[in-house]
This record gives C-alpha cells, structure tokens and sequence, in this order.
C-alpha cells in the first residue's frame, strides 16, 4: 500500500481516537482521578505497543525499533511538560473539572505543530546534509542547559502571544461555566480557559524545539517520528492527572533528560561517521526512570514537614 494510505488512515486513526476520549471518556466534565488516569494511560500505552507491533509487522524490525525509540525518548521528554501544566493551571487558577478540556484542545493543536516540524526537519535534514551538525550541537547544548540547577520557567505574563492574544481579543473576568467564549453586550468574548489553551499550544511549541530533532536523531523517516509523537502526547494527558500530586517531587528528572537529549545530540553528529545501534539509545531510555527513582527514594527535605 501506499505511504500516502498509512498518513491518511493513522490520522483517521487519531481523530477516531480523540473523538472517544471526549465523546466517551470525558463526555460530561469532571476532576480526573488518579485511578482513571492510570486506566487511561494504561489505554493510550496498550495502544502504541499494538501500532508498534504493527509497524513490525508491515515495516520490519528496523522501523518498529526506532519507532519504540522514538516513543520512548518523546514520552520521557514531555514528563518535563506536567511541570509545565501544573504552573499554568495554577497561574489562572483553572478547576480540575476544567483541565482535561484545556489539555484537549491545547495537544490537539499540539498535533498540527509537531507534523509541521517534523515534515521541516526531515526536508532540511534531506537537502541540507550539514544541519544534522547543528541540531546535534543544539541538543547537546539543550542537555547542558537543562543539567544546570537553574531551570527555565515559564512566565506566562511575558508570553508574546498571549499579549497579542490580549491586546486584540477582549477576555472576560470569569471561565463562563468551562466554556472558550461567552457572549457580553451582543459580542462574543475569549475566556481565561481559552487563553491557558493558547498559553498550552505555545508552550509545547518550546518543548518541540528541544524533542522533534532529538527523535529525528533516531529516525529520518517522517511516519516513524511523527507517530511515535503523536502516541507520546496522546497519552500525556492521562499521565498528567496519574502524577499530577507526585511530578514535583521529580527533583533529579532533567538529570535523566539531559543525559538523553545530550547523547541524540552526540548520536546526531556522529551519524555520518559512527553508527551507534538503536539499542544502545533504547537502553539509554534506563536514565530517566533512574532519576525519577532516585527523586522517590531521596524526596526534598521540605516534604517531611508537610501536612
């Protein structure tokens, strides 16, 4: 079959799959549990083991190790986002029976954004052989960064778009019943849920810039990545409610993450000259669950005097 047919029945695929979640899973809002969550990722991860048995099945042993590579690496990442998430809904104050449509509609323009980076770097790495040199440096430089005590944080007041956002589009002063607009004085009007969506979509773009060219350092081949990130922030949500209480007591996960980020880069600029088999970025994977591990059995000292 065509390569055009498999793009065209996955995103039929999503779609299908996006609908159940709102249609079924969350048809009437309401504060996801950390039981329902744990079913759900459950869910989405049984999912991408099934698309990953396919893939063996149909692409051979090769794509389906890059595929699960590339899941793997891009699921770790986007930990790094429930960080993310939390600050955003605390900074707007969004209730839990909320958070689950934000995050809806914010990963579902996620989808769009990354196929438009993804389908970028794959034609930049294909006519201009020498970038693969810069985004190697770029993720090694992404590792260091991230290594560092001082962590990037998000601000959500010196956001570019969310001031032209607000500087074009009035917004009203309370969330309209969980809804994105509301009608005042014969108009209709954005809602702070609305700009948290945007605030979301943004903020994912950032973490993109760091994650797309770490799974291109995997896999050249655009269905391979795009799919695996698209399993990846598929089940994001559920892991966010699964963790939400526990993610920020994660104090050695960007550890785990540089370490990942700085070897696709390593993995990237030696690719023309070295071959480093995937299993050995598989297994690399090992870091971060050692450093979440390592922040569970090690919790801030501050912790102990809680509650």
């Amino acid at each position: 079959m065509s390569k055009v047919f498999w793009w065209l029945a996955f995103n039929a695929f999503v779609l299908a799959m996006l609908a159940l979640d709102m249609k079924v899973f969350h048809k009437k809002a309401h504060a996801v549990r950390v039981r329902e969550a744990l079913l759900l990722t459950s869910f989405w991860v049984g999912l991408a083991v099934l698309f990953n048995i396919g893939v063996y099945l149909v692409l051979g042993r090769t794509k389906a190790l890059e595929f699960l590579t590339c899941y793997l690496i891009e699921e770790s990442l986007s930990i790094d986002n429930l960080f993310v998430f939390l600050m955003l809904f605390s900074y707007f104050g969004v209730r839990p029976e909320h958070q689950h449509k934000v995050l809806f509609w914010g990963i579902l323009g996620a989808v769009v954004m990354r196929l438009t980076f993804i389908l970028a770097g794959v034609a930049l790495i294909q006519r201009l052989h020498w970038i693969v040199y810069i985004f190697g440096a770029f993720l090694i430089y992404a590792g260091i960064r991230m290594a560092l005590p001082k962590r990037r944080k998000v601000r959500p007041e010196r956001n570019l778009v969310l001031k032209l956002l607000r500087r074009f589009m009035p917004v009203s002063d309370g969330y309209g019943g969980g809804r994105f607009f509301v009608k005042e004085a014969g108009r209709y009007i954005a809602t702070p849920l609305f700009v948290v969506v945007v605030a979301v979509e943004t903020t994912d773009v950032i973490f993109a810039i760091d994650s797309i060219p770490a799974a291109l350092a995997i896999s050249h081949d655009p269905f391979v990545v795009y799919t695996a990130n698209i399993f990846a922030v598929l089940g994001l949500r559920s892991i966010f409610f699964a963790l939400a209480g526990i993610v920020r007591t994660f104090r050695y996960l960007h550890y785990g993450l540089a370490v990942v980020l700085a070897f696709t880069g390593v993995k990237m600029l030696l690719s023309r000259h070295l071959h480093i088999p995937l299993g050995f970025a598989l297994a690399l994977i090992a870091a971060v669950v050692v450093s979440i591990a390592a922040s569970v059995l090690n919790p801030p000292k501050a912790s102990n005097h809680d509650g």
